[in-house]
């Protein structure tokens, strides 16, 4: 059963971070026009992704990690307690494109499109970090 979770948790991942790139980017392109048929074009498209994918995409992650984790033994090492921050870290991006696409919704958003464009880069930044803890274990 564990490689079964392991190929749920890696889909998940893969789903979830396509999300988190894909998002923000959608926010770059949104930043540019003002209200009218193209806005409402991009809140339909962000609240999709958001709430279709996203959202599942996050929740099984978390559930077939903590159940691999726990299975293989690995909340005891210290790479995974890290690993386990950054994940938090990247929960919290992803509960703040939940913010920014509300700001969006309701067509308040102030934010420049450059401002995107570094939201953007965090996720990868965080997932990098992920993945060399896993594949790595350094400590």
């Amino acid at each position: 059963m564990y490689l079964w979770i392991k190929a749920l948790h890696v889909i998940a991942v893969i789903s979830w971070m396509a999300g988190l790139l894909y998002l923000p980017r959608l926010f770059v392109y949104h930043a540019r026009v003002g209200p009218g048929p193209q806005s409402d074009l991009f809140k339909t498209m962000e609240r999709k992704l958001f709430n279709i994918i996203m959202r599942p995409a996050m929740a099984v992650a978390w559930i077939s990690g903590i159940l691999l984790a726990v299975d293989g033994g690995h909340n005891h090492s210290y790479w995974f307690h890290f690993k386990m921050l950054l994940v938090v870290c990247m929960t919290g991006v992803h509960v703040y494109d939940g913010v920014l696409l509300k700001t969006f919704a309701q067509d308040r958003n102030h934010r420049s499109e450059s401002f995107f464009r570094i939201v953007n880069e965090i996720p990868t930044l965080l997932m990098i970090g992920i993945v060399v803890l896993v594949i790595v274990k350094p400590f």
